[in-house]
Parts: structure tokens; sequence; C-alpha cells
């Protein structure tokens, strides 16, 4: 197809349309990976071919070679990540969403996904429990975090959006020593350095230590600074855990920060009323939430959301400046009730994510998605027993939740058990079988697997222990 046969769009339509389906289908099968080194890689894909030429033929190379290379984030073996593939609804509002190709912020240009987005966060409040709220959907849980950091920076000192920091009193903000490193970038960005960003101590099971917290804050309090923030990490990256909330309610209550909760990943156990008295105990009196509905529960990425808690009106006191008059006006007729979230944003252009997780909402409802979720619980208590069961194997902490943390049992007198299971990592990744994650808890490397997958069950689950036993087996002979 060259560019004098002039293809109209419905026959490119048809062949794009023909590669997705083709790619979908085949998600499953196979390996995961078709593994190739970067330097090999580049020379199969081409990029340097001449740019200009108008060619469909060289469009349709390209995608073909990125659907053959990709991973398959669907794909049984694919455990890496808080993700996996996408749900079809979601897919369909991505696509939709690129299409129509407009932009989440005002509504003249986006009255369909204004209104959807309005609806969406309207249902998210009522979920969580939050009263006069408000929220906002973002670029993922890093900028949600930062928001809120943000958030408490300006209402400890109101000034601070148009003085700045110059000359006022040293701020602190203070989160679990296995919180996310997007609250360091967060403590950069929003100007009080990253060392006014207190790492606490954790627990033996993860959790943070509130022993420590409250000494750090008290030491803050000795020498002038002021203890701003606080953020509980519902699901830390590697071990999973859920910091205490109901313990942290009582520490604000006693030195008045702005308490947030990190549910990037753990967030979905709000969706069960058995997981949220377990691990979410009282989230409706935290200040702040956020959470990332392209992880678990599988909408296409990006798709988060970040909500305050009796606080309307702090988004447009956070983010309006400047003179938007070019942009922003609203209706004389919408009653004080503003539709163009753009004003609240940080952002100027937004993307149109509230479709797709709204299609999921539609399509699955609360009981549907809750469902999902006590079903992965239930499959991470099953591959624990598993791994315990298996003499190869050991758990190298107990579960707390929804990440495993385990490793190839190793003689400490053939070779590093770090350096063994890294390589036993790295083997299964390169032959295509399976990609797990991996971490250091206190300097011991565990494999972390992360249940994200509806096509994961009981038999994968021993399917792919029996894999990686074979493969540390192997591995143990050759070392």
């Amino acid at each position: 197809m060259s560019d004098t046969s002039k293809p109209n769009k419905e026959e490119i339509l048809s062949r794009l349309f023909t590669l997705i389906t083709n790619h979908l289908t085949a998600q499953n099968s196979g390996q995961f990976l078709k593994y190739q080194n970067p330097s090999d890689l580049d020379k199969k894909l081409e990029l340097d071919l001449p740019e200009g030429q108008s060619d469909w033929d060289q469009i349709f190379s390209y995608v073909e070679k990125y659907l053959t290379y990709t991973v398959k984030t669907n794909h049984i073996g694919f455990s890496n990540r808080m993700w996996s593939g996408a749900n079809l609804t979601s897919i369909i509002g991505e696509m939709i969403s690129a299409i129509s190709n407009t932009c989440a912020s005002t509504y003249e240009s986006a009255p369909v996904s204004i209104l959807i987005e309005k609806y969406m966060i309207k249902q998210m409040l009522e979920l969580v429990g939050f009263q006069k709220g408000e929220g906002q959907m973002t670029t993922g849980s890093s900028n949600a975090n930062m928001i809120a950091m943000l958030a408490a920076r300006n209402e400890v000192n109101k000034t601070i959006k148009t003085n700045g920091l110059f000359v006022q009193p040293q701020l602190y903000a203070f989160v679990s020593q296995d919180a996310h490193y997007s609250m360091d970038k967060a403590a950069n960005i929003i100007g009080i350095g990253t060392d006014h960003l207190i790492k606490v101590k954790v627990t033996s099971n993860g959790e943070m230590d509130l022993r420590d917290l409250e000494i750090s804050i008290q030491t803050v309090k000795e020498f002038g600074g002021i203890p701003f923030f606080v953020s509980a990490t519902a699901g830390t990256t590697l071990r999973g855990a859920f910091d205490d909330i109901n313990g942290l309610l009582k520490l604000r209550d006693n030195y008045g920060f702005w308490l947030h909760t990190d549910g990037a990943w753990g967030g979905s156990a709000i969706l069960s009323e058995d997981l949220r008295n377990h691990y979410l105990k009282d989230i409706e009196r935290v200040d702040s939430f956020t959470w990332d509905f392209h992880k678990m529960l599988g909408t296409a990425m990006i798709c988060n959301v970040l909500l305050f808690n009796q606080k309307a009106g702090t988004l447009n006191q956070l983010c309006s400046a400047g003179n938007t008059s070019y942009i922003f006006r609203d209706e004389e007729d919408n009653q004080g009730e503003s539709f163009n979230l753009g004003s609240f944003s940080l952002q100027c252009g937004r993307r149109v994510d509230s479709l797709k997780w709204f299609l999921d909402w539609k399509f699955k409802g609360r009981k549907g998605l809750a469902k999902k979720v006590e079903r992965f619980h239930q499959l991470c208590q099953k591959a624990e027993s598993i791994i315990t069961a298996t003499p190869e194997l050991e758990m190298l902490v107990p579960r707390n939740a929804f990440n495993v943390c385990f490793r190839y049992k190793v003689p400490n007198h053939l070779i590093s058990k770090n350096e063994f299971n890294l390589k036993l990592r790295t083997d299964l990744y390169h032959s295509g079988l399976s990609l797990i994650g991996f971490g250091y808890i206190k300097s011991e490397l565990c494999l972390r697997l992360l249940i994200t997958n509806p096509k994961t069950d009981e038999e994968s689950l021993h399917t792919l222990f029996k894999t990686i036993v074979e493969a540390g087996n192997k591995l143990l002979v050759a070392a």
C-alpha cells in the first residue's frame, strides 16, 4: 500500500483492526516475550529509515514489529508489575478517546467527558466515604501524591502560594521508609527539599512504626520545624504492607498534620467490605486518598483518582493562577458549579481518562470489581501455601496482603542466595517463560509475585512454581 494507491480511512482502519484482533487473540499463547538485547532489537526495528515517505506499508511495518516484540502483558507469565493487560471495556474507552481526540479541560470542547468525570468522582467520593469533598483524575498516583503534599503545604501556611517558601518556618513531611519514591520527587518539586522528607522505620511486618514517627515529629517540633504532612501507604511496593490508619489518625489529632493515604496499589481493597474492614479501616477519616484503577482492576493505563475529604474548594485554591479567561468561561446557567475541570488542574491539557474507567465501572459494577479483588487476594493466599509446601522454595517474609515475596532455596556453601535468585529471574525473563519482579528486604533479594491477571488460577500458579523450580534446579546443577 503506497502513497499512489491513496487508501481511504476505512481501508487503513480495517487493516489496523485486523492486527489488533490478531494480537489480542494471541496474547496468552506461546511465550510472553520474544526477547532481544537492545542492539539486536534496534537493528530489527529499523528506526532510522527515512521519514516523510507517506508510506502506509512502512507505518504498518512499524506497527507489526512493535506488536511482535512487545511484552504480552495479558500473558499468564507476566507478573512483574502491578498491572497486566487491560480490560476490553477500557480498551474501547481508550480507543474512543483517541479517535475523538479532545482535551478534558473545558465543557465546550469535551462536554461528555466532563460530565462522565464529574459523575465518577462523585461515585468514588461516596465509595470512600468522604464528605464535602472533591476529586480529580490525574496522570497517576505519583502525580496525585505530589498534589496532595502541595495541598497540605498550602493549607499549613496560606501565604506560601503567593509568597513562596522564602523566610518561612521549615516544613517536614513523613513517610514510611518503604513508601514509594514518588514522595521523594514530590518533596523536591514542591520546594521543601528531600532532606525534609523524613523516612520512618517500619515494623517487622513492613508497617510504618508509629512510635518512631511520633519521636521524629517531636524532634522536628523541638527545633522549630512544622510537621505538616504524613502519608500512609496502603500496599507498599515490595512487601504490600498497609500502614495503620487508625493509629495515624490518633497522631493527627495530636499534632495537626495532613494525613494522606497512597492507595495506588492496595486501594482496590476498598471495593470489598471484608478487605476494606481488614486493610483500610477508618479510611473515610483521612484528608486525601489516591488510587490507581489501571493496576489491580485492569483499566487501561493511565487511570487514577485523587480525592479530598472535607475540603471542597481545595483544588481551586491550589491550582488556579494567572489569567485563564481565554479558555475557561463558565456558562451563566451552571448555578455556581464549574464544568471547566482544567481550571482546577496543574495541567492545561488533560487526557480523557474518565471514559475507560466509566465503562469498566458500568460493565462490572462495584460487586463485580470487588469479586475480582477478592479472588486475587485468595490466589495470593494459595500462592503462599504452594511455596510453603514446596521444598525448593521459601517465603522471605510472611505475606501481608497481595504481595508474595519468596525465593529459591540455595545451599549456603554453593553460591550467594541473592546472585542465584537474580540469575534465576533473569533466565526466566530471557527465555520468555515468566517475568517476576524482585527487590531487597534488609539486603536479601526476593522474587515478588503480583497477581493482576484475571486468567490466573490455581492450576496456572502450580505451573508457574513448577517452572521456577525446574529452572532453579537446572541453574543449581550448573553452579
